[in-house]
């Protein structure tokens, strides 16, 4: 039907006759001359059509916007001055000779441009036609050069692709699964993979001995800009390798892909272990970019007798940091009523700060309102720690470690993306060295990864000392998004069986659990590791768009919902008998 694509005809067809098919993007009216600009996936192309081919202009005068047309017609050069540099095609325009309407279409629910503000609930419910937006068409464009230069790359490392089952059990991946309940095994559920995690270990213990897949991941959890219900994952896993080799091969991947595709060198890597990012930058994935760190000042605020600082000074589990802002001091009241709001959702009961006027007048120069709890000695002890500068302003995180962390780390990047303080437009980085382990609320010990992340030590150093060791784990971090994670696996039995005792996990809840893999294991593991990648996070950093949404074909809202499809959405009785299942009615308040 047609010769060429919209976006592949260009000044090297010039005087050739060309045929080609897509969508009015827009009709124009210019004295009696008719201009129609048409798009396909591969571009836009203007046409023109006078009152010379008479056919063929008077079925361009009928079609409006989104009408699906087939138009044949000569490529001529644009006049000098009426060319447009912006596009492939701005040098050239077609005659139209002969235009077929291949399907009418109804008024768009939303202009199909990049100017126009639209509600991101009506480009869900209209996604087919979201879709046809420029800006839509690019990043899946996008997504799918990213997606072959990952299998290419894989396939060169010797990797192979294998798929692992979608309908399969529940496993330890911290999220609460999605059930699929069984027609032929009545009261008994599938659960959709959180991660192909146990799979691609037995594809390990098969010999296959590395193993990719780009896979389908579904984690029914609270939803924000960077998840989805369902996601993507870059899936890889390797035999007889250590952690340098992963972390190796997995960096000189995403550097290539930046190197090709965005033209950027990534350059090093640098690494820094988990407790060296949570003291520095309250995150177990630090942005890099931004110039400020946390200060750990607990041991100046020990003796005074303001609790709101002392407690947490004092407490093994408790934190007292500052958060140094240059130039800060220009921040309103207002602004930091804004922030105080703002941390307050980590957990954060108040936010505390010093402004730094003249520093040469000594405690003169500074103005807060906590200065007078917590005494002048130390508070200028706390200014030279922080080397503060006249216009500065320090913030005081003091609460549990883990809430400080939380709220001052999400402060520190906020408050740096609000004033422009981004040093570079990327930074990479690894965090190593995780803990195995971290305190539940009743005193206990859980995974911070999966009970089958190895250890750093023998079976008998972490069961003498198990809230202390370190883990074989490693993340990839960009600009403050952790973009994958891995580990070594556990493939000795007798670590495996420690590490079950340590989470108190019973021989029986075991075999409920992951029997097959505790199985699969003594039949000769071989040492093994690897790393999965959100593919859905990777893209949307790389077209620079605020939200994974922006990247997913058909993605789910925020209360993981279709609103295009109406999913989820009711199930006859007949259907649910069939797998065992009776609704209770809904209680009427």
């Amino acid at each position: 039907m047609r010769s060429h694509y919209c976006g592949e005809i260009t000044e090297t067809l010039a005087d050739q006759t060309v045929t080609f098919c897509g969508w009015v993007h827009r009709r124009r009216d210019h004295g009696g001359v008719i201009f129609l600009d048409v798009r396909d996936r591969e571009g836009l192309v203007q046409t023109v059509f006078d009152p010379d081919t008479v056919k063929a202009f008077n079925t361009a005068n009928g079609v409006r916007s989104e009408y699906v047309v087939q138009i044949k017609g000569l490529v001529r050069l644009r006049p000098a001055g009426a060319t447009n540099d912006n596009m492939t095609t701005g040098k050239i325009e077609i005659l139209g000779k002969e235009i077929t309407v291949l399907n009418k279409a109804n008024t768009p629910p939303f202009p199909l441009d990049d100017y126009s503000p639209v509600g991101e609930d009506v480009r869900l419910s209209y996604r087919y036609m979201d879709l046809r937006r420029d800006e839509m068409q690019r990043n899946l464009r996008f997504r799918h050069k990213v997606t072959t230069h990952i299998r290419n790359f894989l396939d060169k490392e010797g990797f192979l692709d294998i798929e692992t089952p979608i309908l399969t059990r529940a496993t330890p991946e911290g999220a609460r699964d999605y059930l699929v309940p069984s027609r032929t095994h009545q009261g008994s559920f599938f659960a959709l993979p959180q991660s192909p995690q146990l799979f691609k270990q037995l594809l390990m213990v098969s010999g296959f001995d590395r193993y990719y897949q780009i896979a389908k991941c579904f984690r029914d959890e609270d939803l924000r800009a960077d998840r989805q219900p369902e996601f993507t994952q870059i899936d890889i896993e390797a035999s007889f390798v250590n952690e340098e080799q992963i972390m190796d091969i997995t960096q000189e991947m995403i550097k290539g892909i930046f190197e090709d595709h965005l033209n950027i060198d990534l350059g090093d890597f640098p690494r820094m272990s988990y407790s060296e990012a949570m003291r520095r930058f309250g995150s177990d994935k630090p942005d890099l970019r931004i110039p400020m760190e946390l200060v750990d000042v607990a041991d100046l605020l020990q003796d005074i007798e303001f609790k709101v600082f002392a407690g947490p000074a004092k407490d093994p589990k408790g934190r007292v940091a500052a958060l140094k802002v240059p130039g800060g001091a220009k921040l309103s009241r207002k602004d930091i009523d804004a922030y105080t709001k703002y941390v307050s959702i980590y957990g954060a009961k108040g936010l505390a700060w010093i402004k730094v006027n003249e520093l040469e007048k000594g405690i003169e120069g500074l103005q807060s309102p906590i200065i007078k709890f917590i005494g002048e000695e130390n508070t200028m002890k706390i200014m030279e720690r922080l080397e503060v500068a006249n216009g500065d302003i320090v913030f005081f995180g003091a609460d549990k470690a883990k809430i400080v962390n939380e709220a001052i780390g999400a402060l520190r990047i906020k408050v740096g993306l609000d004033l422009g303080m981004l040093t570079c437009e990327w930074a990479p980085m690894w965090v190593v060295d995780f803990p195995m382990f971290e305190e539940t609320s009743d005193g206990g010990l859980t995974a911070i990864h999966h009970p089958f992340t190895a250890p750093s030590c023998s079976p008998e150093e972490l069961k003498a000392d198990p809230a202390n060791a370190l883990s074989r784990a490693y993340d990839m971090v960009l600009n403050g998004c952790e973009l994958g994670g891995g580990s070594l696996r556990i493939h000795d039995q007798e670590m495996q069986k420690v590490v079950f005792e340590i989470l108190n996990i019973s021989e029986e809840e075991q075999r409920e659990k992951f029997g097959f893999l505790l199985d699969a294991l003594q039949f000769g593991a071989p040492p093994h590791g690897g790393l999965a990648f959100g593919l859905d996070r990777l893209i949307m950093l790389m077209t620079g768009s605020e939200s994974i949404r922006e990247v997913i074909a058909f993605p789910k809202t925020q209360s993981a919902a279709c609103v295009m499809t109406d999913a989820p959405g009711l199930v006859e009785t007949k259907n649910l008998r069939e797998v065992g299942i009776q609704l209770r009615p809904k209680e009427t308040k």
